[in-house]
């Protein structure tokens, strides 16, 4: 019998039915598996030598952005901030045809004796069959996530929504409820994934049987919590919100807190405030108290409201970038001035972290106060 304690390491990689490949610090690749290029269609030969970028893998993520920049790339992000991945990565490989191949990819970096980190490794894996499905459950969450923005001059709404996989766990919702009065909420549910997608369902469904209670938001914030913990059988909360009414006659903010999102009243002179209201999150228990806090509004105002994808970031030192980095952040970029770029957000947040990838789903929902002009 072989003795597989001398046997080449390389045949040992060539027989996992996962792709494998090495790459040096500049993203050179030095290993090719056997199982890579059966998936990718890419030999050995067409990408030993060559960096992963170089019109070879040319690696997008769910929502099409390239990951060949550096503050992307899964294998560049797990070298420069010496992390692995936890559990695996959605991405799509450009095979050797041209055609786009889901993978799911798990990153390390390799040490030398001295610990030192000298380049990374990825696995992976065909993921066709699953993103198949995936993909109609996303486009039937996505017609949930749908909202009739209205045409008011008086107020302007803008929504942002990057689930962390293809679809998750944030829900947001806008509704006109008169001439003058507009109802809004945010949910960010408990993990991501599928099961929050589910819950994000229930939530649409409650959020269409009972928006127009948001003329009283502590009567709406009271009724879905009271038909949530109906459902939800865990220990656990279902989800943050935060849900108010704006009227525009009045021009103030009504609304209730269940745990988060906090709400960031930016003013046009740069100035910035953050209107808490804390308040027990859905479905810990019946009858649970809400109470209802007010924000007065003025012309050149920006209502922020964000899920915690948006603060709870960590850097190399554990510290949360927290609403004082967003807004550093923000205001970096140059808003309110300029319109938020979610793409410079989300790359001005990984830089901040120290991750392979932003661990959450990401929210926003802007909500502008033009400055009206004068009759002529």
């Amino acid at each position: 019998m072989e003795d597989l304690s001398t046997f080449d390491i390389n045949a040992i990689m060539d027989s996992l039915s996962d792709g494998v490949y090495v790459c040096d610090r500049d993203r050179k690749i030095t290993y090719w598996s056997k199982s890579a290029e059966r998936i990718t269609g890419w030999s050995a030969q067409d990408v030993v030598g060559r960096r992963c970028f170089d019109n070879v893998l040319c690696h997008i993520d769910k929502d099409g952005h390239r990951l060949c920049g550096e503050e992307y790339c899964p294998l560049h992000r797990a070298m420069v901030t010496d992390t692995g991945s936890r559990g695996s990565l959605l991405v799509y490989a450009q095979g050797r045809g041209g055609q786009r191949v889901p993978m799911l990819v798990s990153v390390n970096p390799i040490h030398n004796a001295a610990g030192q980190v000298i380049g990374g490794v990825e696995t992976f894996r065909d993921a066709s069959s699953m993103v198949h499905d995936l993909e109609r459950a996303k486009a039937i969450q996505q017609l949930a996530l749908q909202d009739d923005l209205p045409d008011d001059a008086r107020v302007r709404f803008t929504t942002h929504y990057t689930p962390h996989e293809i679809i998750g766990g944030d829900y947001y919702a806008i509704k006109r409820l008169s001439d003058d009065q507009y109802g809004l909420m945010l949910g960010d549910v408990m993990g991501h994934g599928i099961a929050a997608a589910l819950y994000t369902m229930h939530l649409s469904s409650l959020w269409d049987r009972h928006h127009r209670l948001l003329t009283n938001p502590v009567e709406f914030a009271g009724k879905v919590n009271d038909e949530l913990v109906r459902v939800v059988k865990t220990d656990e909360s279902f989800a943050a919100a935060v849900c108010g009414l704006i009227d525009l006659k009045e021009r103030v903010l009504r609304f209730v807190g269940a745990g988060g999102p906090q709400v960031l009243l930016m003013h046009a002179d740069g100035t910035h405030e953050c209107l808490e209201n804390p308040g027990l999150p859905l479905a810990v228990m019946e009858d649970a108290p809400y109470e209802e806090a007010t924000a007065q509004i003025h012309e050149g105002d920006s209502l922020l409201l964000f899920s915690d994808g948006a603060v709870e970031v960590a850097n190399a030192s554990g510290e949360l970038l927290g609403v004082e980095g967003l807004v550093r952040i923000l205001r970096k970029q140059g808003y309110p001035d300029a319109a938020i770029r979610m793409d410079a957000l989300e790359e001005d947040l990984l830089k901040y972290s120290n991750a392979i990838r932003l661990d959450d789903d990401l929210t926003l929902v802007e909500v502008c106060f033009p400055c009206q002009q004068p009759d002529s």
